[in-house]
């Protein structure tokens, strides 16, 4: 596991290629360890997860697993590392090409953003080992509706890049020769509206499924109030008066 910092953006990449960047104990101790860096950087604003080698991930290390080497711990850990992930204030993006299976497709519901390479595979095997795929019970629903989920949860069956994004479970598919150059186009995108407003709206978006209106309504109005008395509104509105783009702190 690894991670590099350029600009405001910080780069993870998953380093298991020898194993399709299959997930052990370990691996999710260092998932783990990395997202609180990041979470932890105020200046980070924008931050993209990808896998080395031929995978973005395969989920939990079978090969481990059925020595009897992945103890209930390892599903704490790496839950732990997706929900930071998933709440901090930055947009996470996830790159994905080749496989993203079981705990890789865990991971990529628990980004922001899922942009695949046209030849990217996604699926939910685990009830082919007689376990449950992880919270991709509570946060596959929320983007693919509740039949697709249980039909993916419940079926285990493979979808590919161009049947994923049909389902809204992927939003962005990419030719595999563009993949790079795409990638770095869409964060420069979300580089340039990170606002105080942009990162605020992403934790409102995360609690809209859970919360009833009248309580929804009450912490928008809290968070509005927050953004609107930002040094990021009052840049946007100098940057409107000037007719220039913003430049967000």
């Amino acid at each position: 596991m690894g991670w590099e910092r350029r600009g405001r953006v910080a780069y993870v990449t998953l380093r298991r290629p020898h194993v399709l960047n299959a997930m052990n104990t370990h691996a999710t101790l260092d998932l783990s360890a990395v997202a609180d860096a990041i979470g932890d950087d105020s200046e980070l604003r924008v931050v993209v997860i990808s896998g080395a080698g031929r995978a973005f991930c395969t989920g939990i290390d079978l090969k481990e697993l059925s020595r009897g080497e992945s103890p209930l711990s390892y599903h704490h850990h790496f839950e732990r590392a997706l929900r930071r992930f998933e709440t901090m204030d930055k947009l996470v993006l996830a790159a994905i090409h080749g496989w993203c299976l079981g705990g890789g497709l865990q991971l990529a519901l628990a980004c922001d953003l899922r942009v695949a390479s046209a030849e990217a595979q996604f699926g939910l095997p685990a009830v082919v080992e007689s376990l449950i795929p992880g919270l991709a019970t509570y946060r596959l629903w929320r983007y693919v509706g509740m039949g697709w989920a249980k039909r993916l949860i419940l079926g285990g069956e493979n979808l590919s890049a161009e049947q994923a994004q049909r389902i809204g479970l992927v939003d962005y598919v990419v030719e595999a020769a563009a993949f790079e150059a795409e990638v770095g186009r869409i964060v420069e995108r979300f580089l340039e509206t990170a606002s105080v407003g942009c990162r605020l709206s992403k934790g409102l978006i995360n609690q809209a499924p859970d919360l009833p209106y009248e309580l929804f309504l009450q912490r928008y109005l809290e968070l509005q109030a927050v953004a609107q008395t930002s040094d990021d509104h009052a840049e946007a509105m100098a940057a409107y008066r000037e007719r220039r783009e913003p430049r967000w702190k």
